[in-house]
């Protein structure tokens, strides 16, 4: 299962899962572009681990690396309690 977390103002998704029993949690991130349909990247918390880069530039990357850095310990806890919506519910 995958949760919406944030979404900026170019249309870009950022989406986190649920905790894995292996207490990693994945963040995937898509943009929407017309050529290409869409670009994505996938991060795997908390390792910080990379994979799956298609379409973005490094520029790009490395804004994504650091709003994943200043975002990772929500994303965790909110991976705990079903998404940052249930969070805020309880």
């Amino acid at each position: 299962m995958m949760y919406p977390y944030l979404t900026l103002n170019d249309d870009t998704e950022i989406t986190h899962s649920e905790m894995k029993q292996d207490g990693r949690v994945k963040v995937y991130i898509e943009t929407p572009d017309e050529k290409d349909g869409f670009h994505h990247a996938v991060c795997w918390l908390p390792e910080y681990t990379w994979e799956d880069i298609d379409g973005y530039s490094e520029t790009e990357m490395s804004f994504f690396m650091q709003l994943v850095r200043n975002n990772a310990s929500a994303m965790i806890e909110f991976s705990k309690d079903g998404g940052v919506i249930y969070a805020a519910a309880s």
